[in-house]
């Protein structure tokens, strides 16, 4: 559950401060007439978010156990894609969104209301469709859906709360920071549900190993033990693991937090400085 919280709480967040910037933008350049449509672009890509998760669940429990266990594990390895993606872009761009969505605004305002209800359902869209298959893949790790459903709403709660808070500058937030710290975690959960996508298609016999086991100690940390669910909740472990399993984990782990965590350049003399990344009311992103 804390791991499915951890993903909730990033992936609330990002999209509630893409809210936040869009009706901050609109009520500081005295446009709330455009409000409305901001929201009802909100609103198509929530919907959207909850039919495709629906829709994958329900078309998973029509199929075959070998088909689930396929369908399962290439959502897990897309899942990894998004989350992988996902850190690196908002470490790139973390600084200026808030300048790009305000001008991607501007132009949408320009074209017409279709293009700004488009606009904010595309913006918040993106995090809506990697939740999404997140949740799917969470689920088919924990075997239900009560738990990891749990796990993303106090996520995506906090996040809205924190989103609010930092909008009406009740708190003021460094978002280099918390993306940082975030980031490393969510690199270790991606791990976790890299290495459980991988079980899933040994299970459906598509890759092969799954009798060949790294380690097994199923003795020490027993899988209905409190820190072996604690473990399974947060980063997939499996007392039992095999070898294409541990092998994508360390890979996984070694090269994305190296990347991750190596410094990033320094502008080029004569480019704009960079600007801090404590967010406030002013600049909520």
């Amino acid at each position: 559950m804390l791991g499915n919280a951890l993903i909730g709480l990033r992936e609330g967040l990002e999209a509630s401060l893409v809210v936040s910037i869009l009706v901050a933008f609109l009520v500081r350049t005295d446009r709330r007439r455009e409000l409305p449509k901001v929201w009802l672009g909100v609103g198509i890509a929530v919907l959207i978010s909850v039919g495709v998760t629906l829709g994958l669940t329900l078309s998973q429990q029509a199929l075959t156990f070998q088909a689930q266990e396929t369908l399962g594990g290439s959502l897990s390895i897309i899942a990894v894609g998004f989350v992988t993606w996902m850190i690196f872009w908002m470490r790139r761009v973390g600084r200026t969104i808030a300048t790009e969505l305000q001008g991607g605004l501007e132009k949408a305002i320009a074209m017409g209301s279709l293009a700004v209800v488009l606009m904010a359902a595309l913006a918040v869209g993106r995090e809506g469709l990697e939740t999404a298959v997140f949740f799917f893949a969470a689920a088919q790790a924990a075997g239900e859906t009560t738990g990891p459903l749990i796990g993303f709403l106090i996520g995506i709660a906090i996040a809205i709360v924190l989103a609010y808070l930092i909008y009406r500058g009740a708190v003021t937030l460094n978002l280099g920071k918390f993306f940082t710290v975030t980031g490393v975690l969510l690199i270790f959960v991606a791990a976790g549900i890299l290495a459980y996508g991988v079980h899933d298609l040994q299970e459906a016999g598509i890759i092969p190993g799954l009798t060949t086991l790294a380690f097994d100690v199923s003795a020490a940390i027993p899988a209905d033990s409190w820190y072996g669910v604690l473990l399974k909740g947060v980063f997939n472990f499996s007392p039992q693991t095999t070898v294409a399993e541990a092998v994508v984990w360390v890979l996984y782990v070694a090269i994305v937090l190296t990347l991750f965590l190596r410094p990033a350049r320094r502008p080029v003399s004569g480019s704009a400085p960079e600007v801090p990344a404590e967010t406030s009311a002013d600049a909520p992103a």
